[in-house]
């Protein structure tokens, strides 16, 4: 057992998101076009998409090692998916093959004059990962794992797994876990007290009746357990947070010279600070290093400039 230990020390633990991966047919535009009309794009690409997914693939960019578990159909498009994780070197923990199942699909209009993005997004019939699923893991690979708000049902069995795992060990050997609630949805509301680091959207927190980031901030704290973090990022307002010792902390946002592309900002934000406070570092320095990349992001198309661009900072 102690040997079994050991080797479980010296192995580089991983972060694990959990969530949607889906294919985006991104056309970026001069303008975006009226109903009814006809238009060129500039450009148009196959990128591999979803909130987990997308995070993921920043958090390998950043240096940390990280997989991803989701669902997926077999098919062409699923190929492609595959082929982009390796490419960037994001370790796929797949559920158990989803039968007569369609891939989620985005159709995703950037605007060049605004850098806005427009989705619309089709997901009919493939289900969310499941705790059995989720039971089949390996959880002594992982520090950290982080879901994307989506089966509460299921994710709270998963997130309990986790708890019971990490209160028979001494703190040093426990995953932290972290949870984005993105969509307005009363049934996700119930994962708040249940993560160590929660991520809230700006939709969210005005669903709930907060109109700025710091009044979202006092606001939602009382849904957290005790010691918890929460996070609030407010695109051009920047971020706030809550420390787990009650302190209230602030980040400026840093846009871009020029607003390119805003698609999987807000991913680039939880994955740049999960890959700060998973490496040691304080909640201040996590969060403006998440407004920084997420801005910094926002200046080109897709991710693959990320690495370039931490030089810079």
């Amino acid at each position: 057992m102690e040997e079994q230990q050991q080797g479980e020390q010296t192995k580089p633990k991983k972060i694990l998101c959990i969530g949607l991966v889906c294919l985006d047919i991104i056309s970026v535009v001069d303008k975006f076009p009226e109903e009814d009309s006809d238009s060129r794009c500039v450009s148009q690409r196959w990128q591999r998409g979803g909130n987990a997914s997308n995070s993921c693939t920043v958090l390998s960019l950043l240096g940390s090692p990280c997989a991803f578990m989701g669902s997926l159909c077999a098919g062409p498009v699923a190929s492609f998916i595959l082929e982009d994780f390796a490419r960037f070197q994001v370790e796929v923990c797949l559920p158990r093959e989803r039968a007569a199942c369609v891939t989620p699909t985005s159709l995703v209009i950037g605007s060049a004059a605004t850098g806005s993005r427009t989705i619309l997004h089709m997901n009919s019939n493939i289900p969310d990962v499941t705790f059995e699923d989720f039971s089949a893991l390996d959880l002594s690979a992982f520090k950290w794992i982080h879901w994307e708000g989506r089966n509460a049902d299921e994710q709270l069995k998963m997130m309990a797994a986790v708890e019971r795992r990490n209160a028979a060990l001494p703190r040093q050997r426990r995953i932290v876990t972290s949870v984005e609630i993105e969509k307005p949805r009363e049934n996700l509301y119930r994962l708040f007290p249940h993560a160590d680091v929660v991520f809230v959207s700006k939709d969210v927190s005005r669903q709930l009746g907060f109109h700025t980031p710091q009044n979202a901030i006092r606001g939602l704290a009382g849904r957290l357990r005790a010691g918890a973090v929460l996070i609030c990022a407010w695109a051009e307002k920047g971020a706030d947070a809550l420390d787990a010792d009650g302190t209230l902390l602030h980040s400026d946002a840093f846009p871009p010279q020029h607003l390119v592309d805003t698609l999987g900002a807000g991913d680039t934000f939880n994955a740049a600070v999960v890959h700060k406070l998973a490496n040691g570092c304080r909640l201040q320095e996590a969060l403006t290093f998440g407004c920084r990349v997420a801005g910094a992001k926002c200046g080109f198309h897709g991710y693959d400039a990320i690495a370039d661009q931490l030089t810079q900072m």
